[in-house]
Order: structure tokens, then C-alpha cells, then sequence
């Protein structure tokens, strides 16, 4: 019952910025973490960034440090993913992923297509 709905994704000139949301719907949805993933043709899924909800409290993947940064809109069950200064190594499909509630359940987003020019 509970879906993750991104958009924002699309094509843009390296150096330039995009932000990607990630928008829950469902009822009761209280996630332990939410996260971002990304995978570029030929290889494996990544991860990228996440937050853990109760102290709202950001982490990275070291290479994505300094550029990325990773915020939520309670009140919208929404998870936003900054990418400034980007670059072409950052193409590919970004994903939202979420672990909610006592159970763990997880959740992934159909991703959506980041496409950075040179």
C-alpha cells in the first residue's frame, strides 16, 4: 500500500544542478531511513544517500560529499535529492528506497533518469 513516486530527474550541462523528489503516499508510512540509490548502464546499483528520519540526521557516500545533499519535507512524505557541480560520471538511474516501521518493510521507486552533458 505505500508507494514511492520520484521525479525531477532529466538532462542537464555538467556543472549544472538538479533536484530529485521522492514523494510517499500510504497510510501510516513512518520510515526508519530513507535513501537514495543510482545505477549507470553496466553496472550495479549504489548507494548514493540517505536519512534517518527520527533525528533527521544525513549520510553520504563519501564520493558524493560536498556536492550532494539529501532533505525531507514531513508534512509531504517527501525526500529531495540536491546534486549540484554535476558531472557526466553522474548519469544514471537514481532510486528511492525507504525502510519503515517495526518490520523493516522496504520499499523502491520506479528511479528516474539523470542525464549529465559535457
Amino acid at each position: 500500500q505505500v508507494q514511492l513516486v520520484e521525479s525531477g530527474g532529466g538532462l542537464v550541462q555538467a556543472g549544472g544542478s538538479l533536484r530529485l523528489s521522492c514523494a510517499a503516499s500510504g497510510r501510516s508510512f513512518s520510515p526508519n531511513t530513507m535513501r537514495w540509490f543510482r545505477q549507470a548502464p553496466g553496472k550495479e546499483r549504489e548507494f548514493v544517500a540517505g536519512i534517518w528520519w527520527s533525528g533527521n540526521t544525513p549520510y553520504y557516500a563519501d564520493s558524493m560529499k560536498g556536492r550532494f545533499t539529501i532533505s525531507r519535507d514531513n508534512a509531504k512524505n517527501t525526500v529531495y535529492l540536491e546534486m549540484n557541480n554535476l558531472k557526466p560520471e553522474d548519469t544514471a538511474v537514481y532510486y528511492c528506497y525507504a525502510e519503515a516501521g517495526t518490520s523493516r518493510m522496504k520499499y523502491w521507486g520506479q528511479g528516474t533518469q539523470v542525464t549529465v552533458s559535457s
